[in-house]
């Protein structure tokens, strides 16, 4: 395989990433995932106003930031659900600051960053009914939010790309539109794209069979579609959806086969797919031009759903 002189050097300098004290392998990834976005995401745009809230769910509570976007006036406004990734056990409010900023300013949304609960500590199904019980509570909420709760879409990279495809299915008629980024949606990993990625570049075949183990432990055997979403066969309440397909990632041909599902169960489906691109490159704008390109693609399908963010 062949990488650009960019995607090389990003490679190169995900090579030299050392965590620092890490205690075992877990807080190893987390560290690195935090290191990677850090150094490799360029400078963070600024925004109105940044909040965090905790929204109380049964005996627990999830944070969340509500990034409000430059320019806005005090009316109403859109939002975005934000769902992280990080293969279920990583990923955090710093690790997605610069891309969440970018998403804001450009589609003239709030955007609404959830804080999920992360496997090992909190396996399958926690993260996913922590997502869709904080749909709820936004749309609830809504006018304390100054929030319309009738335009509010849903946007999921990697794992979190995995919990926005079935928080769909539960209650996507209370979404307006979804967007996929390279989502992690099969826990098999023996597709074709696997084959030719399993050391890399960004993620290894080793750590994601780890992954999965800690996020749904029964999925070997008895997985559930809402953990595995490429085995869901009902996307009624599925709305619009764009999917994002990097060329270089090993969670290529799992999200082309999602989104495939999705279009034969009559769902609108726009497959967009970036030629040299890498799993995670959402994470190097410092580097990459494509990231500032995804961010228009992402906006521009945000702006044909929802009403009231700007032509």
């Amino acid at each position: 395989m062949e990488f650009t002189s960019s995607i090389n050097q990003i490679i190169s300098h995900l090579e030299k990433i050392q965590s620092f004290n890490a205690q075992n392998p877990l807080d190893d990834t987390r560290k690195y995932l935090e290191t990677m976005s850090l150094q490799l995401s360029g400078k963070k745009e600024a925004v109105a106003m940044i909040e965090e809230l905790h929204v109380p769910i049964e005996n627990h509570e999830v944070p969340i930031r509500i990034y409000r976007p430059k320019g806005k006036g005090g009316q109403k406004s859109s939002a975005i659900i934000y769902i992280h990734g990080g293969w279920f056990i990583a990923g955090s409010f710093e690790t997605h600051d610069a891309v969440v900023r970018k998403i804001a300013n450009k589609t003239g949304s709030a955007v609404i960053f959830v804080d999920y609960r992360l496997a090992p500590e909190h396996p399958f199904p926690a993260g996913l009914n922590d997502c869709i019980d904080t749909v709820k509570w936004v749309i609830e909420n809504a006018e304390s939010l100054g929030i319309d709760a009738d335009q509010i879409g849903i946007i999921g990279d990697s794992a979190g790309g995995a919990l926005s495809a079935s928080v769909s299915t539960q209650i996507g008629e209370l979404l307006k539109f979804q967007v996929l980024i390279y989502p992690a949606a099969d826990n098999k990993l023996n597709t074709k794209s696997w084959e030719t990625y399993e050391t890399g570049p960004v993620l290894n075949k080793e750590g994601g069979i780890q992954a999965w183990k800690w996020y749904h432990p029964e999925g070997e055997n008895t997985p559930d579609p809402l953990a595995v979403p490429v085995l869901i066969k009902n996307f009624k309440n599925t709305p619009s959806t764009l999917v994002l397909i990097a060329e270089h990632d090993a969670l290529r041909d799992e999200g082309q086969e999602l989104a495939e599902h999705m279009k034969e169960a009559g769902i609108p489906v726009q497959i967009s797919f970036y030629k040299d691109m890498v799993h995670g490159f959402m994470h190097m704008g410092e580097v990459l031009s494509e990231v500032q390109l995804a961010v228009n693609e992402m906006a521009d399908f945000a702006r044909q759903h929802l009403e009231t963010v700007e032509k």
